[in-house]
């Protein structure tokens, strides 16, 4: 009987190590398939900031693109543009012609288009120019570049003295501040009835008679 007690305690032991042991390798087997999860849940998140980051930066090139194409060419300002003027008659046309010339002096290149507004002041008041209607294209005027139109008048032939030119008011295109220059040209416009300004003003790119 004694013999029998000591197997049976035995076997007792040797099953409980052999549970034991099982329990182990099961929470062992556990933690490794846990891992591979956790390391799956990180890998995943890393890859959700670069996406984000990636999706950032093609924002800002795409802001930085529209904010350099918006301010790409902005209209010439009176403040950037020299103005001078300057006797541009040819002996035998019928009317004489004054050149007015804009010089980009802003440090940027600018967009002008269209016609100048010009104002002679004379003796009996201030004579506004008539425009031609030829096309005026826009130009880009490169910093440093200029572009010139004309002023066209009639010659005072009449042996009178006429109405006397004082000064010349230009605007440029779609501008409201104007430049008042000396008037280069002959010194009187002959007196018309009134019907309307003999004066007349070509387009942006017009260069004068003749050229």
């Amino acid at each position: 009987m004694r013999v029998n007690k000591l197997t049976i305690a035995a076997l007792a032991v040797v099953a409980g190590l052999s549970l034991t042991a099982c329990q182990n390798d099961d929470d062992a087997a556990t933690g490794q398939s846990d891992s591979p999860a956790s390391s799956s849940s990180s890998s995943s998140s890393g890859g959700s900031d670069s996406d984000g980051s990636a999706q950032g930066t093609a924002e800002d090139s795409a802001g930085e693109s529209s904010g350099q194409e918006q301010s790409a060419t902005g209209k010439c300002r009176t403040d950037e543009l020299e103005v001078t003027a300057q006797d541009n008659t040819i002996d035998g046309d019928e009317d004489n012609t004054v050149a007015v010339t804009f010089t980009n002096g802003g440090g940027r290149d600018c967009s002008i288009a269209g016609f100048a507004g010009v104002d002679l002041k004379t003796n009996s008041g201030t004579v506004s120019a008539e425009r031609t209607g030829e096309p005026a294209p826009a130009t880009v005027l490169k910093d440093g570049k200029s572009v010139s139109f004309f002023i066209s008048y009639p010659a005072n032939d009449t042996g009178g003295s006429g109405v006397r030119i004082t000064g010349l008011v230009v605007t440029p295109p779609n501008e409201t501040k104007s430049v008042t220059l000396d008037w280069p040209g002959a010194a009187s416009l002959p007196v018309t009835d009134g019907s309307g300004t003999p004066v007349k003003v070509g387009p942006i790119g017009s260069t004068g008679q003749g050229g």
